[in-house]
């Protein structure tokens, strides 16, 4: 049985999200237990459906690392410590950013020989039912050749084994897709892959062509780079439904129209969706470890909890530690 621990505070819509969240996760997953951590008295509606923990501080949204650390009574740093005991198989939060990924690593540590952990995170592609798998996409602001060539091994085994991609090819973000193109950072990560025949790497690839080509499946930059590259995409992908919307309403006759339409611009929003994702996980740490978005409401909130029962289903954490001795 696989126990999801959930830091149910902290969220932009509060607890009022997480809960129904959870409450519509556990009617369609009957293996999974789930550990609200969280105010008690704002969690009665989840009593019989999980186990409750009750923590009554909440981290805000400003707080830092240090901050968290020092909120022991807080649903975060309470929720951390029962994965840190071997309570559950993973926690997830929608709380602090910053806060939440930096405490994560200091209370679970890294996994052997991984050098820093890398954010993760996955958004649809062009073909239905494919992800793009981002690595890093915020966690550093610097890196190094050792530890992107560490974030492609770990990039590439969760696209395998969570997204179900059977070889995942590899690319390397750049402003151009030749070799010899690239900040001194890429040019020497390039050369590292290349001289370590990494296993299925495609070469450089630039933004446009990451989104566009659905050969892509791996993804991998700088924590600095990759969180702009994200953020221009979920930019663009929410202005071209605002241009869609505002197209549709321009007339009488457009609207009309948007009524033959409806169906494919109902599937064309739903396959762009970013809360279909949830969030993102921190890869690299001794636990599994999934951050979901902050303005998260119960749909978004429930898509993470389903990437930590993947995860833990798909055993990620062993499939790591072997990427990583190899």
């Amino acid at each position: 049985m696989i126990k999801i621990i959930v830091d149910t505070m902290g969220g932009d819509n509060g607890s009022k999200a997480t809960v129904e969240a959870i409450k519509n996760f556990l009617k369609n997953n009957d293996d999974v237990q789930v550990i609200a951590v969280g105010r008690k008295e704002e969690l009665k509606e989840l009593e019989g459906l999980c186990e409750i923990v009750d923590a009554p501080d909440v981290v805000p949204m400003t707080a830092g690392a240090l901050d968290v650390l020092r909120m022991k009574n807080s649903s975060m740093m309470v929720a951390l410590n029962l994965l840190k005991q071997g309570k559950g198989d993973g926690v997830i939060s929608c709380g602090s950013t910053g806060g939440f990924l930096a405490s994560a690593t200091i209370t679970l540590k890294m996994l052997p020989g991984v050098k820093r952990a890398a954010l993760v995170t996955s958004f649809p592609m062009q073909t239905k039912g494919k992800y793009l798998t981002v690595c890093d996409c915020g966690a550093n602001n610097e890196n190094n050749p050792e530890e992107l060539y560490q974030f492609a091994w770990m990039g590439q085994l969760y696209s395998k084994y969570v997204c179900n991609i059977e070889d995942p090819r590899v690319y390397l973000l750049s402003n151009g897709g030749e070799d010899e193109k690239g900040s001194p950072l890429v040019k020497e990560t390039n050369k590292l892959f290349r001289e370590k025949n990494f296993p299925n790497f495609q070469g450089n690839i630039e933004a446009r062509e990451a989104v566009l080509d659905p050969k892509v499946d791996v993804v991998v930059c700088d924590g600095f780079n990759g969180n702009i590259f994200l953020k221009a995409v979920e930019g663009t992908a929410k202005y071209m439904s605002k241009l869609m919307k505002e197209a549709f309403l321009l007339n009488l006759s457009t609207k009309i129209g948007y009524l033959f339409a409806k169906k494919g611009v109902k599937g064309i929003s739903k396959q762009m969706d970013y809360k279909s994702v949830g969030g993102a996980l921190l890869l690299g740490v001794n636990g599994i470890v999934v951050k979901a978005h902050g303005n998260s409401d119960a749909y978004g909130f429930e898509s993470a909890m389903k990437i930590v029962k993947r995860m833990a289903k798909a055993n990620i954490l062993e499939k790591i530690k072997e990427g990583i001795a190899q």
